[in-house]
């Protein structure tokens, strides 16, 4: 369908489990994956052609990359019965490597926008394709709620600045000295440089075998060994404590008044970031200040800052970085820091 002879698009943001459509709009984007080969500009006719055996996928980041035009407009949906947002492409296609972690997902293939409608619309029924990421769009219902807001599509470059394209790593040495001149002891460092790479090996056998794992899995074979690993002891952590899934304590006894960080457990492949507003009703019942949201590789620590719970640090275990711009927030040191119950 078009408007003013412009190709209209509909763009996921995520599925039923995750979604990034927060991202698309904070950066002025709409993002696709997986980008982990390179630009596809660079190597479609190498690296994509070859590692990729879903051919529906490299259509459709050809269909991103190279059919999509500067001045098309965009929908941004999630699933198939919510628009997210309306806007404009905004210039040529490229390729940023900050966005190789969006909770989880490598997504650093972009298309910049200009977006001119923000509302959510839940239109109740099936009214998206179901599919690819990138699709043109053909629903007539969607096309009328285009038309009934008389959207300004005039092709604007304001548009937000994407972080550098770097995405430097960080090492277990660089942790490990960061962790150690901020008073973490020697014994408690050495045993996380020993046994994080079970926990890593473990995590990526996860992911490799697409294996379904519960939440009390979860919590078994990766959350509480990793906590373990900071320094908790089976004394200040509690499994199921009043249905917060772990929950630890500053000191002893196991009480409300010494309860100190909550911790938010998904399944693997779940949303951790989206799960901080369940962390938060049991952060606010109990008077805590910290929380934590992961999937046993994936950790999201807020702090309350303010009177507001805002994300001060992001740790991936397979994926070690020094800081997040896209979220703009810290990264591995702090994230392992933060956590540690030397921080309390």
């Amino acid at each position: 369908m078009k408007i003013d002879n412009r190709q209209i698009w509909e763009q996921a943001s995520g599925d039923g489990n995750r979604s990034y459509s927060r991202e698309c709009l904070n950066w002025d984007v709409i993002l696709n994956g997986p980008g982990e080969y390179g630009s596809w500009l660079d190597e479609k006719d190498r690296s994509y052609l070859k590692n990729m055996n879903r051919p529906r996928k490299r259509t459709g980041l050809w269909r991103f990359s190279e059919e999509m035009k500067n001045g098309d407009i965009v929908v941004l949906k999630l699933g198939q019965k919510i628009g997210v947002a309306i806007g404009v492409i905004v210039g040529d296609y490229v390729w940023n490597n900050s966005f190789g972690d969006v909770d989880g997902w490598d997504l650093q293939h972009i298309r910049r926008v200009s977006w001119r409608y923000t509302k959510r619309r839940d239109f109740g029924e099936k009214v998206f394709k179901w599919g690819d990421t990138t699709q043109k769009l053909k629903s007539k219902t969607v096309l009328e709620w285009i038309k009934e807001l008389s959207l300004n599509f005039e092709i604007s470059t304001e548009i937000k600045t994407l972080p550098k394209n770097i995405d430097r790593g960080t090492t277990l040495d660089e942790i490990s000295e960061y962790l150690f001149d901020n008073g973490m002891a020697s014994g408690s460092i050495n045993q996380l440089s020993k046994n994080l790479d079970e926990l890593v090996r473990i995590a990526r056998w996860y992911t490799r075998s697409n294996a379904k794992v519960s939440e009390a899995e979860t919590i078994a074979y990766l959350v509480i060994p990793f906590l373990q690993n900071l320094g908790w002891t089976p004394q200040r952590m509690a499994i199921e404590w009043h249905r917060v899934d772990v929950a630890l304590f500053s000191a002893l006894p196991r009480d409300d008044k010494n309860l100190t960080t909550i911790v938010e457990v998904k399944k693997r492949g779940r949303s951790c970031l989206t799960a901080q507003s369940q962390a938060e009703q049991y952060a606010d019942k109990y008077e805590c200040d910290r929380l934590v949201v992961t999937d046993g590789i994936r950790y999201g620590v807020f702090l309350r800052l303010d009177g507001v719970f805002k994300l001060y640090a992001y740790l991936n275990i397979t994926r070690l970085k020094s800081s997040y711009p896209i979220y703009e927030c810290e990264g591995a040191q702090d994230a392992i820091l933060t956590m540690s119950p030397r921080r309390y």
